[in-house]
């Protein structure tokens, strides 16, 4: 596996493998913003928005490529612009073909996304996650993230369910 930093280049080359990655994850349940149906338009618009924000400098891509060099998961940060928050960035929509779980991709990208944010000076981490099924709660404690509360209803899972969400925080040293 090698995991390398998309640029907005990066992201509109490989726009079919993200797309083929976003919507398999939403299709076996994960709950990072999308309900069923998910349309090709829908995936590709959202795409298309993460390639102009790296290119603003908003946000960070990075993906987990296999052996013969396919995407098969994917982790976000979004970087905090506004003066009072530039030591804060957030940890979006980390993802990981249902066919390659259990294999340490996903903690292999949070380290990968938590090196990042170091090297851009970032000194606190934040997320969210849905509680349940379709989340990663027991994931992000196993890597140290904090818990810091929880809200009722927060979002839809991809079958349409509203589920509460549990936050979690992690100070970078």
């Amino acid at each position: 596996m090698n995991i390398l930093m998309l640029d907005e280049a990066g992201v509109l080359a490989r726009a079919d493998e993200l797309a083929g990655l976003l919507t398999d994850a939403v299709e076996h349940g994960a709950s990072i913003g999308f309900v069923l149906p998910l349309t090709a338009a829908e995936v590709r618009d959202y795409w298309n928005g993460v390639a102009v924000q790296i290119a603003a400098g908003g946000k960070v891509l990075c993906v987990a490529l296999d052996e013969p060099g396919s995407v098969i998961g994917a982790a976000q940060l979004g970087l905090e612009w506004r003066a009072n928050g530039r030591h804060r960035a957030e940890v979006q929509k980390v993802m990981v073909r249902p066919a390659a779980r259990g294999r340490g991709i996903g903690a292999a990208l949070m380290r990968r996304i938590e090196d990042e944010a170091r090297r851009r000076g970032r000194t606190l981490l934040f997320l969210d996650t849905s509680v349940g099924a379709s989340g990663a709660v027991e994931f992000y404690t196993r890597l140290g993230w904090i818990p810091a509360g929880s809200i009722p209803d927060y979002a839809a899972d991809p079958d349409g369910t509203l589920v509460p969400n549990a936050i979690f925080y992690k100070r970078l040293a």
